[in-house]
């Protein structure tokens, strides 16, 4: 299979007409569709915005290869479109792209069409014939130049494709090459190859050895060996997702992005083949090296991601133990005994008693999770550890007179900075512990670690826990002394703040604040209700966007209107991330839409005492929300609202 058999000339266009992205995604998203090899338009194109999310696709030097693997498509195919002036597509470097490939490839398919797709990766890499199809006059001239090129760069079909000829970058006089590389990217489709094609030209042009590992969509192609890697100068990993780290154990690793694969390849030849890379150690444990970059990060960036990384693996846990809770409130009677309630009759107390189970282990997760990020599988059981004392609040005072004392609990706060001390203070074991002798190191994440780290994080969570416990019953005592106004624009903010980025830091900070009442003891109405402006905040933009789409049908395309409809059955779930298409593709008109018709919708349910007992849900949960009436008409007039301001401000689409 060639290139060219996977272009049609319904699917070239040497004149797009399009001046911004989200035009030209939908203007390249009708010559696929054109090809006739896709099974549903709207669906391919959904795949398309979600790999845009991830990163941008335009590569720079004036190129851009948007690109999905989805079961939308009934057959690999290409589509290619020029533009003279120039599109940004938000490239690395900042260009303006000029000349476009969009990818469909079929889920579940053999990878033939991938290696095909890899070698257009790298032919693009030509400066003169990328310059030459962008001038194309015909069709027919743009196939032949791809063809030429094609046959040129691949003589031998029968030969597997792969990203350079190992013969060709080792010298006949050294067996193992200098550099080694290992390049990947999300989806493992175009920036993955074009990191190793130009790594291997830059490389040929130094004089430089190198053998390239390219972790694709088709598994790892030209893997690196035992051999190589402990012959190799320095290591480049180019990757943007996670690959085999461990392996590099005491060698010279650079560790950056793929776009600096495709954009700096001279810099990180020069580094590596000078040595100026730190040795990398591994941890004895994991195989994998989650995404990351040579560059420095800021502190804020670094405690966000610490962050996620806890409240991404609690909220499984908070959303099944909680829902399973409101389902135990559904089913249970009042009346047998109110200060029981949820436990009054055996099936209710069967869902209630494993709701709180799976939601008692939001706290320790969240600490555990949130150590590990810091200092890898080391501080998972020390952050456990800190979390549990958190939870359970004990101090030096219980454990001299257990009996006689009660527990402090610090909650949320307490297990939040049990997390990110935890995970500093298995750092700070690892450096002291460095000057064991090398024969104890097998020790290190079974014995020391753990011992050594769950002892001191014990010592500080029971002397912090009674000023955590202090600040948490004074937070917990302002927000039960909020009412009228006060308690309205609460509800409003957090609301908002959910609309703003959908399922980004503001999503996320409102969100774990909202669950984060819901831990506390003897929880109460004010609590519940602050959870419940917390949802309705997140049910809202989806909800907005589908009645926009609705009833304003001349402000969008056909395939938004169709994605539109989708979006009742996602808000009404609870489920934010539907906006965020829509919101990228034009965020000026959207996000202020969501924004205003959410903080609406929160302020109403706080002035209506609307409360939720459940972390998730949505219109499912609605019967065991307190005034059930009132917030499903609050959410409808924060919907409306901001449907309403949505439509207004979208502009008619030419027809």
């Amino acid at each position: 299979m060639r290139i060219t058999d996977l272009l049609s000339k319904e699917s070239i266009k040497l004149n797009l007409s399009s001046k911004t992205k989200p035009d030209v995604i939908d203007e390249m998203v009708d010559l696929v569709d054109a090809s006739g090899n896709l099974n549903n338009k709207a669906e391919y194109k959904e795949a398309i915005l979600a790999r845009e999310e991830l990163s941008t696709t335009a590569v720079g030097e004036g190129i851009a290869i948007p690109h999905a693997k989805t079961k939308a498509v009934k057959k690999a195919c290409l589509a290619a479109g020029i533009t003279k002036d120039g599109i940004d597509y938000e490239a690395f470097d900042g260009s303006l792209s000029n000349l476009f490939f969009m990818i469909a490839a079929p889920d579940g398919a053999n990878n033939t069409h991938l290696e095909v797709l890899s070698r257009l990766s790298t032919i693009l890499m030509d400066e003169e014939f990328k310059n030459s199809l962008i001038n194309s006059t015909s069709v027919d001239e743009f196939l032949s130049l791809i063809d030429k090129k094609e046959t040129e760069k691949f003589p031998e079909e029968s030969k597997e494709v792969k990203t350079h000829n190992e013969s060709q970058n080792i010298k006949e006089n050294n067996k193992y090459p200098e550099v080694l590389a290992v390049t990947a990217c999300p989806t493992g489709i175009a920036h993955t190859f074009m990191a190793a094609e130009n790594l291997n030209n830059k490389a040929e042009e130094k004089g430089i050895t190198i053998k390239v590992e390219t972790n694709g969509s088709g598994g790892v192609k030209n893997a690196l060996t035992k051999e190589e890697i402990e012959h190799a100068k320095c290591i480049i990993v180019a990757a943007d997702k996670k690959v085999q780290m461990n392996r590099f154990d005491g060698k010279k690793v650079i560790i950056t992005k793929v776009a600096d694969g495709i954009h700096k390849a001279d810099e990180l030849l020069d580094r590596a083949i000078k040595g100026y890379a730190p040795v990398y150690h591994a941890d004895g444990v994991s195989n994998d090296s989650e995404e990351s970059t040579d560059e420095k990060e800021s502190l804020g960036r670094k405690f966000y991601k610490d962050l996620m990384n806890g409240v991404s693996h609690m909220l499984p846990f908070v959303v099944g133990g909680g829902i399973l809770i409101a389902i135990a409130f559904l089913l249970d009677d009042y009346s047998i005994n109110p200060a029981n309630f949820g436990k009054n009759t055996p099936i209710a107390a069967f869902f209630k008693t494993v709701g709180e189970q799976a939601f008692g282990f939001m706290l320790p997760i969240l600490a555990g999770y949130i150590a590990m990020s810091i200092a890898d599988r080391p501080g998972l059981a020390v952050g456990f550890v800190g979390g549990v004392i958190a939870k359970d609040g004990y101090t030096f005072t219980n454990v001299m007179d257990f009996a006689n004392s009660n527990p402090i609990s610090s909650g949320f706060l307490g297990a939040l900075l049990a997390g990110f001390v935890a995970g500093y203070i298995v750092l700070l074991l690892k450096k002291i512990f460095s000057k064991l002798p090398e024969s104890l190191e097998g020790i290190k994440p079974v014995l020391l670690y753990p011992v050594f780290g769950i002892l001191l994080m014990a010592i500080f969570m029971m002397a912090v826990n009674p000023i955590m416990g202090a600040i948490n019953t004074g937070l917990n005592n302002f927000l039960s002394s909020m009412s009228g106004s006060s308690k309205i624009l609460l509800g409003a903010v957090l609301a908002g703040m959910m609309a703003v980025d959908m399922g980004g830091p503001f999503n996320k900070a409102a969100y774990v604040f909202g669950t984060a009442q819901l831990t506390v003891a003897n929880a109460g109405p004010e609590q519940f209700e602050i959870m419940a402006a917390v949802m309705i905040g997140g049910m809202v933009p989806p909800i907005a966007i589908a009645l926009a789409t609705t009833f304003f049908k001349d402000r969008f395309t056909e395939s938004e209107r169709k994605s539109g409809i989708v979006n009742y059955v996602m808000g009404l779930s609870f489920i934010t991330e539907g906006a965020i298409p829509f919101a990228a593709g034009d965020p000026a008109r959207v996000i202020p839409s969501c924004v205003v018709g959410s903080a609406i919708a929160g302020a109403l349910s706080m002035a209506f005492s609307c409360g939720s007992r459940a972390p998730h849900g949505g219109i499912f949960i609605l019967p065991v929300i307190s005034n059930p009436l009132m917030y499903f008409v609050a959410l409808v007039i924060g919907s409306v609202v901001g449907g309403l301001i949505l439509g207004l401000l979208k502009k008619k689409k030419v027809s």
